[in-house]
Parts: C-alpha cells; structure tokens; sequence
C-alpha cells in the first residue's frame, strides 16, 4: 500500500543561485533532502506564485538577503529517500540565476547556516556540497561571463 506521506509525482521547487563578485551565496540546509549538506537557498513553489518571486521569496526566508531574479538556467531532480532506500519524494529544482540587490545573509528558516563563499574555490572548499552544486555555480557563472543574464 502506498504511503500517504509520500506524493505520488514530483514536487517543483526553486533554487535562488546569487552570485555577488566572486562569491556565490550558499546555505547549509535544515531539512531533507540534503539536510546538513551546502547548496542553494530555495524551496517548495506555492501556488499561484511565479518561478521569480519563489524563488525570491526562499532567498529572503533563508537568508535575508535580497535580489532580482534574472532568468531560469537549469533543472536538476533530487530524490529525498529513506534509510532502506526508498523514495518518500521526487523534487523538480529548477534554478533561478539572481543579481544581489542588498543584504549580507544570516541563517533564518530552512537553513543552519548562511555565507558567501569563493566561487572560484568552491569545488576544494571543503564544504560538504549537495550534488551538482558546483556544476550549477559554474553554469550560472558563465551566463553571467558571457552576459547572457
């Protein structure tokens, strides 16, 4: 019999990617999937509301931190399973490139922890990183470089 707490399709959700020079804006995250990983500020979409301001809105819960959302870039799945591992849920992230606007980030909501790190550095920083963080980083650091945002 199927789990009631588990949904039986995908969830869509957001990522607020925020470069600023050259830090991206990372958070250490709270809650499944990844909890006590470092990724992107984000969550679940609420209906009736755009990509933009979710992800706008995530941003400022989890960091405080504000911005202006710049375009979608990329999709990735995370799967949020248990220790036997089963699937409980299936989330569709759908990353949102943002320009800082103001604020220095501190841990509110979703998340532990809240900094700016080197985005050159990211891949040896030593940070435990949810998958395919840096690739993200990377991928929105070259639409920036090549002013495609």
């Amino acid at each position: 019999m199927p789990n009631p707490q588990t949904p039986d399709h995908p969830i869509p959700a957001v990522l607020a990617v925020v470069i600023r020079g050259d830090d991206i804006l990372l958070v250490r995250r709270a809650n499944p999937p990844d909890a006590g990983l470092w990724g992107f500020p984000g969550g679940k979409i609420d209906k009736g509301e755009t990509l933009q301001t979710a992800a706008l809105r995530e941003l400022h819960e989890e960091t405080g931190v504000t911005a202006k959302a710049l375009q979608v870039f990329t999709a990735l799945d995370a799967f949020d399973r248990d220790a036997a591992g089963m699937l409980r849920r299936h989330f569709i992230l759908i990353a949102v490139l943002c320009e800082w606007t103001g604020g220095e980030p501190v841990a509110g909501d979703d998340a532990l922890e809240a900094r700016w790190v080197d985005l050159a550095g990211l891949p040896n920083s030593g940070l435990p990183l949810s998958r395919d963080v840096a690739d993200v980083a990377a991928q929105a650091a070259a639409l920036l470089a090549e002013g495609g945002a």
